[in-house]
């Protein structure tokens, strides 16, 4: 399928000229049903409202204790740090994320294929998955940078290709979550609208938009009219907790200036019916590090 063609079926238009609009969502949030997978009906019905699901305790003490030691040998690997794949903070250079970690790591290859995370994306997602994109982010306690309210799906759409917003995220936490640490916030329902960004998106653009973004974020008016409607949740709780979010749902954390890290492993599953096309919106595809195109569905 060639560029102009994909554009033409484009049901979310975005990166667009003028003034950026509210889309109402035209796709589900969940499309699977409980007897897919273990999310109860009330379970589901949560997730279609609200565009996320909080599981304290997805990871025991032990398993995190061994994640958490493979964050740092990861961080402190002196070869690694010269591979594309490793982003630093924009000040203090020091690691803020590791992309495609499901392919440097062992152990979180196996993380991937455990039936408690597994079978809840695919249950969400109504079919079989692929890992559209792994990473590990670091967030060191006095200087690590927040990241700006974004819709992820805007982003996998107009510059990776994702037709439509049937992705799910995992964010499983290694180090405690509270309120005053950079916890991610989220807007509950807010996956409902999708809201265009202006701007042309510029040739390589993930070089500087996964060091800060500025291409492809909403306006503070926008997210001022998304806020009133819908309100902001926090995700907090004790390491080992996951946190399941839509791909569209309006999300961002603040910066963390306590004492207290905050690190996370971040899974994208996206639906082996929903396989990426040609950017919407974007000259070319980001690289496949960042937005896979091995739709190979995961397996035990």
């Amino acid at each position: 399928m060639t560029l102009a063609e994909s554009r033409i079926e484009d049901s979310y238009p975005t990166r667009v000229v003028g003034e950026a609009q509210l889309l109402e969502r035209a796709d589900p949030t969940v499309w699977g049903a409980e007897g897919d997978g273990p999310f109860d009906a009330a379970g589901l019905a949560s997730h279609e409202a609200k565009g996320y699901t909080i599981i304290e305790g997805l990871l025991s003490p032990a398993e995190v204790q061994g994640y958490w030691q493979e964050l740092v040998r990861l961080s402190s690997d002196s070869q690694l740090k010269a591979d594309e794949r490793v982003i630093t903070e924009k000040k203090s250079g020091e690691v803020r994320s590791i992309f495609e970690v499901h392919k440097i790591s062992e152990l979180i290859s196996e993380l991937v294929r455990d039936p408690r995370i597994l079978d809840r994306a695919r249950q969400i997602l109504g079919s079989e998955v692929y890992i559209h994109q792994s990473r590990v982010n670091y967030m060191p306690g006095f200087k690590g940078s927040g990241f700006y309210w974004h819709s992820d799906f805007e982003t996998w759409h107009a510059e990776d290709g994702m037709p439509k917003p049937r992705a799910v995220s995992c964010s499983i936490a290694l180090t405690d979550n509270y309120p005053f640490n950079g916890g991610l916030m989220v807007m509950p329902g807010s996956q409902r609208t999708f809201v265009q960004c202006v701007g042309a998106t510029p040739d390589d653009h993930y070089k500087a938009s996964l060091k800060e973004q500025e291409i492809g974020v909403p306006s503070e008016d926008d997210i001022t009219k998304l806020a009133a409607e819908y309100g902001i949740d926090q995700f907090t709780g004790p390491a080992g907790s996951a946190l399941f979010f839509d791909s569209n749902i309006m999300h961002g954390s603040g910066n963390n200036i306590t004492p207290y890290p905050r690190s996370n492993i971040f899974l994208v599953f996206n639906s082996v019916e929903n396989a990426l096309k040609e950017p919407f919106a974007a000259s070319k595809p980001r690289p496949t590090f960042i937005g896979s195109r091995d739709f190979t569905p995961v397996t035990r």
